[in-house]
């Protein structure tokens, strides 16, 4: 089976061992797995903020990337749920003649929160009344209708392809930690991934496997509703993790990075000990422990360079830009980059 790895821009960015664990547990699965290097964006952090046009381009790129494999997997709930629920939208747009379908409940985890829920403008310069939320501008081009849908239904974000297209639980994995799953929200309610990570976590041997309290609510990250509603987001992931902390948990698991390091960041803050590690990292890991502790010290570099500095784990900005813990700046809140990042 040919399999191409999508990345996403966050782990490419700031946790680029999440895509070589991927790639290391695939081949040790038998899969042949390559890496476009010519992949970029899948274009969510436009769409949502109502940059249409750039986000359609991206999507037509992203075709054109990965036309030709049999799958491509994705560490990300958020990114699947973009190409697999936005792309076909956006072709059937354009088909019909219109340019687009706003919004896709934020950024690595949304369903609910201001300019992230469900499926409305985003937020962005969308003209009101325009037929799908967008009417394009004269000129603008628009992905075939044939190839942005034809892209969605072979992406698979990892637990998915494992489960569902090589139909394995036991993954050779060895973890002994106290392991509990953070479900984020658009892996929850968009790709509804139900207990596939957790059947995964279940058979790695060593890894003790406790619930979270109230997992299914959100940490309160939504990418740009964290730039937005900073005090909110820094309450809702007040919640996260004190109930991360109630079950004595040593790491915290997800399949979306940026989630992930919006929590690090307050777990690490207040001096917590509790380590967040995303699941391709663990299902990939072995018992050569130095490669686990090399791993969650990478994720540990990351998370203070790149989480923001706002009171209590909120995001801050300057001058319209995102402030990051050490001072590191990251653009306009349309592509919160080293702090959500996609």
């Amino acid at each position: 089976m040919r399999v191409a790895l999508f990345v996403t821009c966050v782990n490419d960015t700031l946790f680029p061992g999440t895509g070589q664990a991927v790639v290391t547990l695939l081949r040790r699965l038998g899969c042949d797995v390559d890496f476009p290097m010519a992949q970029t964006c899948c274009g969510q952090m436009h769409l949502n903020t109502g940059y249409l046009a750039e986000g359609r381009r991206l999507a037509r790129h992203f075709a054109d990337v990965f036309a030709g494999y049999d799958a491509v997997v994705v560490p990300s709930g958020s990114c699947a749920a973009m190409v697999r629920e936005q792309y076909p939208k956006l072709a059937r747009a354009a088909s019909d003649g219109h340019g687009g379908h706003g919004g896709h409940g934020g950024h690595e985890g949304h369903g609910g929160h201001g300019d992230h829920g469900g499926h409305g403008t985003g937020g962005g310069p969308v003209p009101s009344g325009a037929v799908g939320g967008y009417e394009p501008r004269a000129g603008e081009p628009a992905p075939p209708a044939g190839e942005s849908a034809e892209a969605g239904p072979r992406v698979y974000e990892l637990s998915e392809f494992l489960l569902d297209v090589l139909g394995t639980e036991d993954v050779g994995a060895y973890f002994p930690h106290r392991v509990t799953y953070h479900p984020t929200c658009h892996s929850l309610r968009g790709l509804r991934l139900g207990d596939r990570p957790l059947r995964l976590l279940e058979r790695v041997r060593g890894l003790e496997l406790v619930p979270l309290p109230e997992s299914e609510e959100c940490c309160g990250f939504g990418g740009t509703f964290a730039v937005k509603n900073p005090a909110v987001s820094a309450a809702m992931c007040a919640d996260k993790v004190r109930n991360i902390m109630d079950t004595g948990a040593e790491v915290v698991c997800a399949t979306d990075n940026s989630c992930l390091m919006h929590i690090g960041g307050t777990l690490r803050r207040q001096r917590t000990g509790v380590r967040t590690m995303h699941l391709a990292e663990i299902l990939a890991a072995t018992e050569d422990p130095a490669k686990t502790a090399a791993a969650g010290a990478a994720r540990g570099v990351a998370e203070d360079a790149a989480t923001t500095a706002g009171e209590g784990g909120a995001v801050t900005r300057e001058g319209g830009a995102v402030t990051g813990k050490d001072g590191a700046t990251a653009g306009d809140d349309s592509a919160v980059t080293g702090e959500d990042g996609r």
